[in-house]
């Protein structure tokens, strides 16, 4: 039986105009609670426990799935307007007057996109393993077998663990440690990520590499929010080079990055950066 509290949170669901989302809140409630975005073919279930709970320790948290992901019905959406738009729409269909939202990978970008749509809804931003909407100059392009292992439907444990970790021991125990984590989740066959919901994404994704860099600018350059930016210097889905290109356009950001960790640093280096977190979201 699983230790963590995050693991006994049940499934709760919100009606919105074009779906009925699926959600899980853990942790004291009041004050602005912290919204959490997925990854590229994550649902709810592939959240961390141990990283839930350590957030949830001080924080009223709120993991959901967007429209057509998952657990949640309704129409997948192919753009980052598109996965902007259901974000907001799970905000206001639980009533919240403002939220502050950590995103990570895919979610880092939709969670930007909508501190420019919708300012008034968003307090502040943890933006992880991401970037901004769009390629930046000089960055490392993605390599064939990331693109390989992203575009399987069936990816399996060595894929994910070259994806979100690096090739070394330390990192790659750590990897198994997270999969042993999700796993009490994921044994209870939940619904996963669609091929359609898949190719989406794919499809989102390849419109924000064609962005030009004049455009992702002006975006960074519109967002007013405090904004914290975390990202493994190991990560070979999005490169540290995007987290430090983007915070010289921010307003007001922070860069923190962790030697020897990969994509899924937040889980690998769990303590620190819900340490990191919670201090950014106090000040």
């Amino acid at each position: 039986m699983s230790t963590y509290l995050a693991d006994q949170a049940e499934d709760l669901s919100v009606k919105g105009p074009s779906a009925t989302f699926t959600y899980r809140r853990m942790g004291p409630q009041g004050g602005v609670p912290l919204v959490l975005l997925n990854r590229f073919r994550g649902t709810i279930d592939w959240w961390d426990p141990e990283f839930l709970d350590y957030l949830a320790a001080e924080h009223d948290v709120i993991v959901f799935d967007n429209v057509g992901v998952g657990h949640t019905d309704g129409e997948p959406r192919d753009s980052l307007e598109g996965f902007a738009e259901g974000a907001i729409e799970f905000i206001e269909a639980l009533g919240l007057a403002q939220a502050d939202l950590l995103g990570w990978s895919l979610g880092g970008i939709v969670a930007q996109r909508v501190a420019v749509r919708r300012p008034e809804l968003v307090r502040k931003l943890i933006v992880a393993g991401s970037g901004p909407a769009g390629w930046v100059p000089d960055a490392p392009p993605f390599s064939d077998k990331v693109l390989g292992i992203m575009a399987k439907p069936d990816a399996d444990l060595e894929d994910l663990l070259y994806l979100f970790y690096p090739e070394t021991d330390t990192a790659r125990a750590s990897g198994h440690e997270h999969f042993t984590h999700v796993s009490t989740r994921l044994a209870a066959d939940g619904p996963t990520v669609s091929e359609t919901a898949a190719q989406g994404m794919l499809t989102a994704a390849a419109q924000l590499l064609a962005a030009p860099f004049d455009e992702v600018r002006a975006e960074l350059e519109a967002i007013q929010q405090p904004v914290l930016y975390a990202n493994g210097t190991e990560d070979v889905m999005i490169p540290a080079h995007a987290s430090y290109v983007a915070v010289q356009h921010l307003a007001d950001a922070t860069l923190v990055l962790y030697t020897g960790a990969g994509h899924a640093f937040l889980f690998q280096r769990a303590k620190e950066f819900t340490t990191q977190v919670t201090n950014f979201l106090a000040a």
